[in-house]
C-alpha cells in the first residue's frame, strides 16, 4: 500500500556505454546511511540510472519519481543483487543492489499482466453472479485470456453480457490488487471451498510438475504460495481473492479496454480423464484503440479462416465417420495439394536429393531405440498387438526409419551429405481441445528431410540448406520471416553437454548469417538435438511456424551409424531434421489463409472458367477450353441453365483466377473477352493472346 511517498532523493548516477550493468570503481568505498539504499534503474538499452532511496521505497514509488506524469508502467522486471529478473507488482519493497526495468502496459510482458488482472475481474464478476461457480485455472494467452469454471449449466451469450456489465462496474469500482504470502495449510483452509485449487496446492505441496501448457504455472509455479485479495478502495475491505504468483496492475482502474469474445466447454487441465468446465474467452487491450484494431483484425481473420473456405471452396473437409483432427481432401483441394508437393518435389530433385518411401506402423522395438517411447509416448497413437502380442504403432516421426535406410549397407564418405526426402503421413495423438482445422490435426504428411553429413560438412550443409527452405518459402509467395533458435530442455533431452552446445553454436552462427531477426526459445527443443525454426508472417501480420531444422549428434549414436572415412576408420555421421512446410496439411492451411482462398493462377484449383454469353456459344468456348487443356491449363465451361450474370458470380465466389467470356462479336472475331478476378476486364482478346497470357501466369509461378 502506498499511503505516502518517501523523499527519494536527487542523487544518481548514469551509468552509459561499456560500463553497462558493472560496478563503480568507488562502489566499495562509498557509505550509506542505514536508512538509505542503492538501486539501479534500466531506462534504455544503453543506459542505466544508480539512484540511492529510502529504506521500504516501492518500485511503484521510484518510477513515479522518475517517470513523472507516465502511467504507463504497471509492473517492473527487478533483479535482486546476483539473481534472474522475475516480473513484479508495483508495491515490491526495493532492496540495496536491485536492478529494476520498467514494464509498459502495451509490451509483451506488460498486456500479459494487464490480461491475467482482466481475468481476474472476470472471475469476480462470474462469481458473484454465480455464486456456486467453482474456480478452475484464468492465465493470459496470446491476445486475450480465459478462466474456467465449474458451473450447474454452460454458459449463455446473455450471461457473457451481464458478467460483462459486472466487470465494467468493478472496474470502475477501482479496486486494489494486493499479493500476500501464504502457507500451504493457510491456503488449503482459505480455499476450501475451491477443490480445483486445492488440486494445484498439492501439486505445488508434493513438487509436482506444474504446467505451463494449462495454466497451472500462472497459479503454484513459484517459490511460494501467494494470494490476491482484491480490496475495496476505501474502506480496504475483501472483495473477492484467488489463489495466484501475480504480478498484477495496482488497481482495477488500471484495465483500460476489455472484451468477452466466447464460452466453450473445456477439460481440466486438459485431460480428457479430467472434469468438463466451461471457458470463457476475453481479449484486454492498453487502450480502447487498440481493441477496436484488434476486434477489426478478427473479423478479417475469421473471414481468412481456413475451415470455412475449406468448405465454402470444396476443397477438404472432417468427416466425423473417419475421427477428429483427420482430413479428406475433395479433388479442388487434392488439384491444390498435388501443385504443392510437385513443385517441392522438382526443387527438392534439383537439390541433390534422394527419395524415400516407408511404411505408417512399426514394431515398438525401432522407437525404443529412438527415444521416442521415453519421451514422446503421450503424443503417440496407443500401440496394436499383433503377432502374438508383439506392440506396433503407428509413426509419429519418420526419422528412425530413414536412419534404418542409412544403416541398410555400409556407407563411405565419398557418399555425403546423403540427404533423404519424403512425403512421409504421421499420426500424432493431439488431445481434443487443441486439435485445430488442417493447423493441428491427428494425421498428416510430412516434406520430411533428413541429412547425414560429417562434422566438416555440418556448417556449409546448414547454411545452404536454410537458404533452400527461405526461397522455397518465397516461392510460395511467403516473403517476411524471422527466425526462432529452440534450446535443451535439460529435464527432457538426450545427449551431453558438449555435443548439444556445440550443436546449438553452430546452428547460431548460421542463423545470424541470414540477416533476419533471430529470437530465442530456451528450452524449445526436441529432446534429440536444438532446432532453427522459420517463423513467416502472412497477409494480414499472423506469424506462422514454417520449416524446421534440427541438428542431432544423438540419434545417429542411438542407431549406431557409420561410414568409412577417408582414413579408412569408422566415423559417426551427423544427421540434420528438416520439415519444409512442417506438414502438407498444416502449409495448406497457411496459404488458404494467406491468399483468403484466392490462390494464385499456378496454385488454383481451377485456372480458368469460360462463359458464353448464350448456349450458342458454348461450342465455340469449349474450342478455347481444349487450346487451354493442350497447355496443361485447368479450365471449365459453364454450359449451366444460369445466365451469364449468375455464372460470373458463382466463378467470383469460387475465386477463379481468369474468367473468358464469349458472345456473338467474339466468336467473329476469334477473341474472348477477359474478366479477371479483380473485376476489371479486357474486351476482344484474340485467343492465341488470351491462352498465351493464362499460360504465361501459370508458368512463371507468380503469387499475384
Amino acid at each position: 500500500m502506498r499511503e505516502s511517498r518517501p523523499d527519494l532523493g536527487t542523487r544518481y548516477h548514469l551509468l552509459q556505454g561499456p560500463s553497462r550493468g558493472r560496478p563503480r570503481p568507488d562502489r566499495a568505498n562509498r557509505s550509506t546511511t542505514v536508512s538509505e539504499i542503492r538501486v539501479t534503474i534500466d531506462r534504455l538499452p544503453d543506459q542505466r540510472e544508480e539512484r540511492t532511496v529510502t529504506t521500504g521505497t516501492t518500485v511503484g514509488q521510484l518510477f513515479a519519481e522518475i517517470f513523472e506524469g507516465d502511467r504507463s508502467n504497471i509492473a517492473g522486471r527487478l533483479r535482486p543483487a546476483g539473481a534472474a529478473g522475475v516480473l513484479v507488482d508495483l508495491d515490491r519493497a526495493l532492496a540495496d543492489g536491485d536492478v529494476v526495468e520498467p514494464v509498459a502496459i502495451d509490451s509483451e510482458d506488460g498486456r500479459a499482466i494487464l490480461r491475467h488482472s482482466t481475468a481476474h475481474v472476470m472471475a469476480q464478476a462470474v462469481q458473484e453472479i454465480f455464486p456456486e461457480a467453482r474456480l478452475g485455472i484464468g492465465p493470459p494467452i496470446k491476445d486475450g485470456f480465459y478462466y474456467d469454471f465449474q458451473v450447474e449449466r454452460p454458459f449463455t451469450p446473455e450471461d457473457l453480457k451481464a458478467i460483462e456489465q459486472r466487470m465494467q462496474a468493478i472496474v470502475k469500482q477501482g479496486q486494489r490488487f494486493a499479493r500476500r504470502a501464504v502457507s500451504d495449510e493457510a491456503a488449503r483452509q482459505e480455499l476450501a471451498g475451491e477443490p480445483f485449487k486445492l488440486e494445484l496446492i498439492g501439486l505445488k505441496g508434493a513438487g509436482g510438475d506444474v504446467s505451463t501448457d494449462d495454466g497451472a504455472n500462472v497459479e503454484v509455479g513459484g517459490g511460494e504460495l501467494t494470494i490476491y485479495d482484491n480490496l475495496d478502495p476505501k474502506s480496504g475491505e475483501l472483495c473477492w481473492k484467488d489463489l495466484c504468483r501475480g504480478p498484477h496492475l495496482p488497481t482495477t482502474r488500471n484495465i483500460p479496454a476489455f472484451k468477452l469474445m466466447r464460452s466453450a466447454a473445456a477439460y481440466w487441465r486438459g485431460s480428457e480423464k479430467n472434469p468438463q468446465l466451461q471457458r470463457i474467452y476475453g481479449t484486454a487491450w492498453e487502450s480502447r484503440d487498440a481493441l477496436k484494431a484488434h476486434l477489426e483484425f478478427l473479423i478479417e481473420a475469421e473471414k481468412r479462416d481456413h475451415r470455412k473456405l475449406g468448405s465454402e471452396l470444396d476443397l477438404f473437409s472432417f468427416p466425423t465417420e473417419i475421427g477428429s483432427g483427420l482430413a479428406v481432401f475433395h479433388p479442388k483441394g487434392a488439384v491444390i495439394r498435388n501443385e504443392m508437393e510437385q513443385y517441392s518435389r522438382q526443387r527438392h530433385i534439383e537439390a541433390g536429393y534422394e527419395f524415400a518411401y516407408t511404411p505408417h506402423a512399426t514394431k515398438g522395438t525401432l522407437f525404443e531405440v529412438s527415444g521416442h517411447l521415453d519421451w514422446y509416448k503421450e503424443g503417440m497413437y496407443p500401440p496394436m498387438q499383433l503377432d502374438e502380442g508383439v506392440d506396433y504403432y503407428l509413426k509419429p516421426m519418420n526419422c528412425p526409419m530413414h536412419n534404418l535406410i542409412f544403416r541398410a549397407r555400409g556407407r563411405s564418405y565419398r557418399e555425403l551429405p546423403l540427404r533423404l526426402f519424403e512425403f512421409g503421413t504421421v499420426y500424432r495423438y493431439e488431445k481434443s481441445g487443441v486439435v485445430h482445422g488442417l493447423t493441428r490435426a491427428r494425421g498428416f504428411t510430412q516434406d520430411d528431410a533428413h541429412i547425414y553429413c560429417t562434422r566438416d560438412q555440418m556448417a556449409e550443409e546448414l547454411d545452404s540448406l536454410l537458404t533452400f527452405v527461405l526461397d522455397l518459402l518465397r516461392d510460395y509467395g511467403l516473403n517476411d520471416f524471422y527466425l526462432e533458435l529452440s534450446t535443451r530442455d535439460p529435464e527432457k533431452s538426450v545427449g551431453t553437454d558438449d555435443a548439444w552446445e556445440e550443436a546449438t553454436e553452430t546452428l547460431r552462427q548460421v542463423a545470424l548469417k541470414r540477416n533476419l531477426e533471430l529470437v530465442d526459445d530456451p528450452g524449445g527443443a526436441a529432446f534429440y538435438g536444438p532446432k532453427i525454426s522459420v517463423q513467416a508472417k502472412d497477409a494480414i501480420g499472423r506469424s506462422w511456424q514454417m520449416s524446421t531444422i534440427q541438428l542431432d549428434f544423438n540419434l545417429p549414436e542411438r542407431f549406431g551409424l557409420e561410414y568409412k572415412g577417408p582414413d579408412g576408420a569408422d566415423h559417426r555421421p551427423v544427421m540434420i531434421h528438416r520439415a519444409l512446410f512442417g506438414s502438407i496439411e498444416r502449409f495448406f492451411a497457411v496459404l488458404l489463409e494467406h491468399y483468403a482462398g484466392a490462390f494464385p493462377a499456378w496454385l488454383a484449383p481451377v485456372q480458368a472458367t469460360a462463359i458464353p454469353i448464350t448456349d450458342a456459344h458454348v461450342p465455340y468456348l469449349r474450342e478455347v477450353a481444349a487450346q487451354l487443356r493442350a497447355q496443361g491449363i485447368r479450365v471449365e465451361v459453364d454450359a449451366s441453365d444460369d445466365r451469364m450474370q449468375k455464372k460470373i458470380r458463382n466463378a467470383q465466389k469460387a475465386k477463379v483466377p481468369f474468367m473468358l467470356l464469349a458472345g456473338d462479336e467474339d466468336v467473329a472475331k476469334g477473341a474472348v473477352s477477359f474478366r479477371y478476378r479483380d473485376g476489371s476486364q479486357n474486351n476482344g482478346v484474340p485467343v492465341a493472346e488470351a491462352v498465351a497470357e493464362i499460360v504465361e501466369a501459370v508458368r512463371s509461378r507468380r503469387n499475384d
